[in-house]
């Protein structure tokens, strides 16, 4: 039997085999009852993404405000001495948290091309494809026929943590591995990769804790 909790959604899932029976799998739960409990009661609050919040983009607290005018259009604007930037939101107000995301893949996409393109060239490599993600486990990932795939929510995160991931995944084009030659590739490439490990450490869970879905 496989349990998995999702602190971020309030989600309990419990994956059990074909010939289970559901005592079995109620007599699991029960077993694992102060462990979910203690999952959830750690989990910090959620942020959802509406008129008024604040979300991150290239590591700046930006003002969600919903403009007039035609729908599917944003932008960002700059703030103030006592004011945040804002990012600028046209359309329904019952789907801002779609918009926001959307222009936020839209961002992350050509953000991510640029970084690839500058390390693939540093490195001597060719990407195959770049794919675009919400994964949990993983901020990006390469396979072995050469596609890459990222976390569109690395666009929240300051520039050179997106860096980072970027040129991550390119130095695996070279080394499919984490031995010392791929990490050699990697600080070669990026001066901050140090830096940018620490902020995800430390501060990549935040990220994750965002809610666009409503």
């Amino acid at each position: 039997m496989v349990l998995r909790v999702r602190p971020e959604r309030g989600e309990i899932r419990l994956t059990i085999p074909l010939r289970a029976r559901p005592d079995d799998a109620q007599a699991f739960l029960d077993e694992k009852t102060l462990w979910i409990e203690a999952q959830l009661a750690n989990a910090k609050a959620t942020v959802s993404v509406e008129i008024g919040g604040l979300v991150p983009l290239r590591g700046e607290p930006h003002r969600i405000v919903l403009g007039k005018g035609i729908p599917g259009i944003a932008w960002t604007e700059p703030g103030s001495h006592d004011a945040p930037p804002s990012l600028v939101i046209k359309g329904d107000e019952n789907t801002v948290a779609r918009r926001v995301e959307r222009f936020f893949k839209r961002e992350a996409r050509e953000d991510l091309e640029k970084a690839v393109a500058r390390y693939a060239g540093l490195l001597a490599v060719r990407p195959a494809r770049i794919n675009l993600r919400d994964t949990r486990s993983r901020w990006g990932s390469c396979s072995t026929s050469g596609n890459l795939s990222f976390s569109w929510r690395l666009i929240m995160a300051p520039p050179f943590v997106l860096d980072y991931v970027a040129a991550h995944e390119v130095a695996h084009l070279r080394e499919m591995n984490h031995g010392p030659r791929f990490w050699a590739h990697v600080a070669d490439i990026c001066p901050e990769m140090e830096k940018a490990k620490r902020w995800l450490k430390k501060d990549g869970a935040s990220l994750q804790r965002i809610i666009f879905w409503v």
